[in-house]
């Protein structure tokens, strides 16, 4: 994982007032929770006093309370009563305290800051520029069995898509592939297919390809968008679990129509449109090994892995740079 990074972690209605919710994110037992002002709370889900899981108890005011010793924790992992201890206690309880991460939500999203806390940036990763209000999505979630990087790197690879999407976004048997280009500025990767059908051609180098105005964008660490078109487009947040496991939320936005309601349709259907191409690529990426991805590794690269080799540049240098 790239540390000092905001994460996109879980869709916000995923944490529901009054009720815990235990999950897996970046190699991490954690326990979310609102309180009543609706600020969001995450803790490691582990009581300092036993070891119970927290996720496991309730909500009790603005903290979470411990299922097996009553212990209760605010949003910030601050013990704030020991039931045994009484309520007249004067005793020191700070040593209870649970770690906690500093959560965030913006555009229905739950950010975590995976990294020092006093190194969080102001901004969360998205694509504000390309998506807003005057749009409606619908987004669906599917689990993988692979590293988030093996994900990432399938949703930037141009030379997959006439072999595994032959018969939905990739027929035409266009295998041959000219560049793609590649830039990258502000943290973002972007890049669009220029396959050709191959009829004996020498491919053209990335220097003399185009951004198409479809084309696919990257956002470090873990925020991904294909741009289809002005009025349709597809965001995935790919939310680690483990060095084995992904969560993918999967949105389809659309502004096609005039009307909202007839927008909300259309992204309703768009999604399972997606989810057929989506578990194309599954069936193979999970196949992959070793499970994550590196710079330095004993795959043979095409010219056409261009994007990938970019991806695994820029994630290389984000992470010796937290190492300096």
């Amino acid at each position: 994982m790239i540390k000092n990074q905001w994460y996109a972690i879980l869709p916000s209605k995923a944490v529901k007032k009054n009720k815990m919710l235990g999950v897996k994110r970046l190699n991490l037992d954690l326990a979310l929770f609102r309180n009543t002002k609706n600020e969001l709370g995450c803790v490691v889900d582990q009581c300092t006093h036993r070891g119970a899981e927290l996720s496991k108890g309730k909500i009790k005011g603005d903290c979470i309370r411990c299922p097996f010793h009553g212990l209760q924790f605010d949003k910030n992992g601050k013990c704030m009563f020991i039931p045994a201890n009484g309520k007249a206690s004067t005793v020191d309880i700070s040593r209870y305290n649970v770690k906690h991460y500093l959560v965030k939500e913006s555009n229905g999203i739950i950010y975590l800051w995976y990294g020092d806390e006093e190194n969080a940036t102001g901004e969360l990763p998205f694509f504000y520029d390309h998506v807003d209000d005057s749009y409606v999505y619908s987004e669906i979630e599917d689990h993988w069995n692979s590293h988030y990087s093996r994900s990432i790197e399938n949703q930037l690879d141009v030379v997959h898509v006439p072999i595994v999407h032959y018969n939905t976004i990739g027929r035409g048997n266009k295998t041959l592939i000219n560049g793609p280009k590649v830039e990258f500025e502000n943290n973002v990767l972007t890049t669009s297919a220029n396959n050709e059908v191959d009829e004996g051609q020498t491919p053209k180098p990335a220097a003399e390809c185009i951004i198409k105005e479809t084309y696919l964008s990257f956002m470090f660490p873990n925020m991904w968008m294909n741009h289809i078109s002005h009025k349709v487009k597809v965001i995935i947040y790919f939310a680690p679990v483990d060095e084995e496991n992904t969560v993918l939320y999967i949105r389809f936005y659309c502004k096609i129509t005039n009307s909202r309601i007839i927008n909300r349709i259309i992204a309703f259907f768009g999604k399972f449109a997606n989810r057929i191409i989506e578990r194309q690529d599954k069936r193979v990426v999970i196949t992959q090994k070793p499970k994550a991805s590196a710079l330095k590794s004993g795959e043979k690269l095409l010219s056409g892995d261009g994007p990938i080799i970019k991806y695994r540049r820029v994630s290389d240098e984000l992470k010796n740079s937290d190492k300096s």
